[in-house]
């Protein structure tokens, strides 16, 4: 694993992408439609203790929140992949319990950005709060390893940000896919790292993590 240095540390936010009932939780929208939601409930607790090292360093949070209406249901998204029935368009609804966030949700001086797509940047405010932050170093946490993930974790490496997966804070609904999408992150957009081995580099660097 490579160390990030010093100085990028001072410029890093962790990023929790789609923690939110209807991808996490049993009874939530993927949960009822038959997706195994166990690898969650494993990496739950390493996401809550990372997410708690991260406030003692004042290190910026960014949660982001999925968010699906009429308003933003083109047909293209509407006939994505090969699950072309009304269920899986009934995801993370608006001002629904499914689109709340799952166990851990921001703080109320906390940030949150809102995507209607697979990736974080798209159409969203996310770049412009980065780099008002300061931030070049984004932490990646969250479900699905595979699609919502990576996707953004990819945009933000075509813009330039340092990227880091987090192992065992993100979740995927089979085991193989989330091997499969950190085996590629580490292999042609960032590095992989376990939740320990960041909070060990975080908490080893003297200067304090302060927004700019």
């Amino acid at each position: 694993m490579n160390e990030i240095n010093s100085l990028s540390l001072q410029k890093t936010a962790l990023i929790v992408v789609d923690v939110q009932n209807d991808f996490c939780d049993q009874n939530g929208a993927l949960g009822k439609q038959g997706a195994d939601t166990s690898m969650v409930k494993e990496m739950i607790l390493n996401l809550q203790n990372l997410i708690h090292s991260a406030r003692e360093l004042n290190l910026p949070i960014i949660f982001i929140q999925t968010i699906h209406e009429d308003a933003t249901d083109s047909e293209a998204w509407v006939s994505r992949g090969n699950t072309k029935n009304v269920e899986h368009n009934q995801v993370c609804r608006k001002n629904t319990w499914g689109a709340d966030f799952h166990v851990v949700a921001p703080l109320e001086t906390e940030t949150i950005v809102i995507k209607h797509r697979y990736s974080a940047f798209y159409n969203t405010r996310l770049d412009s709060v980065l780099r008002t932050f300061g931030i070049n170093n984004l932490l990646f946490t969250g479900v699905a390893t595979n699609v919502c993930v990576d996707s953004t974790a990819r945009d933000g490496f075509m813009r330039d940000y340092h990227i880091t997966m987090i192992s065992d804070c993100c979740a995927a609904y089979s085991e193989q896919a989330h091997l499969a999408a950190l085996q590629n992150i580490d292999s042609h957009f960032g590095r992989v790292a376990t939740s320990n081995e960041i909070i060990e580099e975080l908490k080893s660097n003297k200067t304090s993590f302060i927004r700019i």
